[in-house]
């Protein structure tokens, strides 16, 4: 197969993910929201996600790449087309696109995208000013109220222009302009990627329901029943997590930190730095969590990091994996349940830490952000599914 027949058939595919994506969208909207607001959101929703499942992928990103020709001006383009729909899907209903911190939107998407252009670095190896960029670029993404931008506009759970945005801008500093050709932020379907994803999902909440059971974290609902309208629901709810909680998180977290990590603790002489204050910083980082949220077992996220780093040291000791592959799984683990401190439960940041370790195990078998979110997105679809209620 040619390199050109094989792009167009990359594209194919995502037309055909994105087409699927657009039935959904219709079916679960149309009857919520008004149809100026759905006629609006629907053209939006198809372009961008039609380029998010499609920029991602090796074939479709090394076109790109080579048309860019490493030239700024073209390179410039891409962050130019998000911001142009941003302002513009806010602008038609009515809103005005400077208000707030609506005005520094553009600033984000094009802040990685220009850092990478202008630094040139082509190599494989990763380096400091990777971690730099990323942590630049997603902790004010996180902390920015961007304004409403929802698809449809007046809500309906399946994402938003600034989600998607932020996550094209990333996809396309990191893997095109950076070219880390390993992210795997694409779809894909395999039936072996699909089982592992399944069987880990079982496995995870069969853990986390003895534990969670055990400590009066997890309670089975009185009032639970299925039926079609509650299948509609789940199926919906399910769908919403993963386009506007679990894509956006398994890219920052497996897809690239993750990642990213793994690459820097394989150089050589970095391993057992990386292990020892990795493990150090992140245990205190746990107990100063554990102590600053309500309630008792303050040193439960403590010994969860303890336990991942344990785990990871002792698959790494066998060599069976090379020395980085569980370090790194770890260390994203454990930071990514850190960060759901704001949920307020000391149990639930300890299994968060767990269930990043699932989430990264399942991405290290697939290679691919989509299986890790798709799990993600089962996990957190888990309690609506089988009534069960968490102790927030």
């Amino acid at each position: 197969m040619t390199t050109q027949a094989s792009f167009k058939r990359s594209l194919v595919r995502s037309g055909i993910y994105t087409g699927l994506l657009c039935l959904l969208f219709v079916y679960f909207t149309w009857n919520d929201n008004s149809l100026s607001d759905n006629l609006l959101a629907l053209p939006y929703f198809a372009m961008l996600y039609f380029i998010l499942l499609s920029i991602g992928k090796p074939r479709v990103s090394d076109w790109v790449r080579e048309k860019m020709k490493g030239d700024i001006r073209r390179i410039f383009l891409f962050p130019v087309l998000l911001v142009l729909l941003y302002f513009s899907y806010i602008a038609f209903n009515g809103e005005n696109p400077l208000k707030g911190t609506i005005f520094l939107i553009p600033y984000l998407l094009f802040f990685p995208v220009l850092l990478f252009a202008a630094n040139g670095n082509k190599t494989q190896k990763t380096d400091w000013l990777d971690f730099t960029t990323f942590v630049l670029y997603f902790f004010p993404v996180t902390l920015l109220e961007a304004g409403p931008s929802d698809l449809p506009f007046n809500g309906g759970g399946f994402d938003s222009v600034y989600r998607i945005s932020v996550m094209l801008s990333a996809v396309f500093a990191f893997v095109t302009v950076r070219h880390i050709r390993d992210v795997g932020f694409y779809p894909v379907f395999k039936w072996r990627y699909l089982f592992t994803t399944l069987w880990v999902w079982l496995a995870f909440y069969a853990f986390a329901f003895v534990i969670g059971y055990a400590l009066r974290f997890i309670t089975l609902s009185e009032e639970h029943s299925i039926d079609l309208l509650s299948v509609e629901k789940i199926i919906k709810r399910t769908l919403g997590i993963f386009l506007h909680t679990a894509l956006f998180e398994e890219l920052v977290f497996r897809g690239l930190l993750q990642n990213m990590l793994k690459k820097r603790i394989e150089q050589p002489g970095a391993s057992k730095i990386f292990r020892r204050w990795g493990l150090v910083i992140l245990v205190a980082l746990s107990l100063l969590t554990g102590y600053s949220l309500k309630g008792n077992m303050q040193w439960f996220p403590a010994l969860v990091t303890i336990l991942l780093f344990g785990a990871a040291f002792g698959i790494e000791k066998t060599a069976k994996s090379g020395h980085g592959t569980y370090t790194a799984l770890a260390i994203t683990s454990v930071i990514f349940g850190l960060v759901h401190w704001h949920a307020g439960s000391i149990i639930f940041v300890g299994l968060a830490s767990i269930g990043g370790w699932a989430y990264g195990y399942v991405y290290l078998k697939t290679g691919n952000v989509f299986y890790a979110a798709l799990l993600h997105a089962l996990v957190n679809a888990t309690p609506l599914l089988f009534g069960l209620d968490l102790a927030k």
